[in-house]
């Protein structure tokens, strides 16, 4: 079980170095979250590990981790939908959501390894 802890942790890690990237480079926070290389990592380690958190109370926090990245790409090809949608218009408009859709990564990250501190489930 402490194996999986430190799993959990290194992927809620690289989910928070993406963040990072995202707020100290050129990208945007949502932008090096949903294609930065230590996301996309994160994600295929929380699909390998997935079967063996199964039954636990980490299991909620892979499903956590899982649909931060889903829903994110979700959001965001929204946003891009939008814009081709209104031709381009729409991109008046964009920093709004963009920004809204940044900040609730952060939340559901930061949430997230919190709640692994605690060794507590995550409650959806």
């Amino acid at each position: 079980m402490d194996s999986l802890i430190t799993w959990t942790k290194v992927v809620y890690a690289l989910h928070a170095f993406s963040l990072l990237t995202g707020i100290i480079g050129t990208a945007t926070l949502v932008g090096a979250f949903l294609t930065g290389w230590p996301s996309i990592i994160a994600v295929i380690l929380n699909y390998i590990k997935r079967s063996e958190a199964r039954g636990t109370w980490l299991e909620s926090h892979f499903r956590w981790q899982i649909r931060t990245f889903w829903f994110g790409l979700l959001w965001i090809s929204l946003c891009v939908a939008f814009i081709i949608v209104t031709l381009g218009i729409g991109l008046l408009f964009m920093w709004l959501p963009i920004t809204l859709v940044g900040l609730w990564l952060v939340y559901r990250i930061i949430r997230g390894w919190v709640t692994l501190s605690d060794d507590r489930p995550m409650y959806v």
